[in-house]
């Protein structure tokens, strides 16, 4: 039998490999999608034809039941999210009315209109912010530093209440920093491999940056989106911490992404005080034990691997590339 699923955010980095995931396996995926005069489907114009839309918002009660009611699906996927920290600090209101009231909206709108769906919600590693252990696991404390990590807090915290009220089968995936080649402008990753492009390609000279100290666990977008799966999968809800156990510094990216495209970052790299944080999140490191044990859940790609592939993407997205894969990797 057709399992179907029902993903909020599916426009999104996560949501477009989530939806490729699952039609990749049969699924019938329907895609929330609210309503905006510039819809932006590049992530997965290559799948779009393959989604059913809904339309419907996440500040909007009676669209989401409305969505659950025409779906009627076996599993919904809570992707969606004002994503980016360092907005949530001048849009705290916003933030917390789509990161954090959202949450329950949908979480209520399955309640009421398909009470036996499984239900994943995306909490964050922003949760932990100062952090009160190395490494974070499930148990960890949660002390988040911005906006951001306190909506997806409360969103976490709601998500397992209604486990715990309504015997429902909900899920939270506590997953840690994870990138790829369609990973938004603003989010640092990106913002350092398409400076990288740039400059090779003269189209831009110099990067600006905040923190380069900040440390972090960087992983696959497209690995991680499996271990949501794979939760829904399990005979009993649970939370898993999904990381990849190892932690990088920002200039360890910026030297990678560099690298890759054989120049020395020192020479064009400047350090802006506009780019720190009010509250710096200084190190986020994660243990994945309990989802390798739990889930069977595996990486598959590695920290360089990842950057060099998020550079070659952004090289060929300037079509400048027509030459074989790999040709700026700096040799030894």
């Amino acid at each position: 039998m057709t399992k179907s699923a029902l993903i909020t955010g599916v426009t999104g980095q996560d949501g477009s490999y989530l939806a490729e995931f699952l039609l990749g396996k049969d699924y019938k995926v329907y895609g929330l999608r609210r309503r905006t005069s510039t819809p932006n489907f590049e992530n997965i114009e290559h799948v779009k034809d393959q989604i059913e839309w809904i339309d419907g918002d996440l500040t909007d009660l009676s669209s989401l039941i409305n969505a659950v009611q025409q779906a009627q699906p076996d599993e919904v996927y809570n992707l969606a999210a004002q994503s980016f920290v360092a907005t949530s600090w001048p849009q705290p209101i916003a933030t917390s009315q789509i990161t954090a009231v959202g949450v329950v909206n949908m979480l209520e709108a399955v309640r009421i209109a398909k009470p036996d769906a499984r239900f994943y919600q995306a909490s964050s590693s922003e949760m932990f912010g100062k952090v009160l252990e190395t490494p974070q696991t499930e148990t960890t404390p949660f002390w988040p530093r911005s906006p951001y990590g306190v909506a997806k807090t409360y969103g976490h915290w709601i998500t397992v209440n209604y486990r715990e009220s309504f015997d429902m089968f909900a899920c939270a995936g506590i997953l840690f920093n994870h990138e790829s080649p369609r990973r938004g402008m603003e989010f640092v990753t990106r913002k350092v491999t398409d400076a990288a492009a740039r400059i090779k390609l003269g189209l831009q000279s110099e990067l600006r940056m905040g923190n380069l100290d900040a440390k972090r666990d960087w992983g696959y977008a497209g690995d991680y989106v499996k271990a949501m799966w794979l939760m829904l999968q399990s005979d009993e809800p649970d939370d898993y911490v999904i990381s990849t156990g190892e932690t990088h510094t920002v200039e360890e990216l910026v030297d990678i992404a560099f690298q890759y495209v054989g120049l020395d970052w020192r020479d064009y790299v400047v350090t802006d005080p506009k780019f720190v944080r009010p509250a710096e999140v200084d190190l986020l490191l994660g243990d994945c034990t309990k989802a390798k044990e739990k889930l069977g859940w595996e990486l598959e790609v590695g920290f360089r691997e990842l950057v060099e592939m998020m550079v070659e993407s952004d090289l060929n997205h300037y079509g400048s590339r027509q030459q074989t894969p790999g040709l700026y990797r700096e040799t030894s």
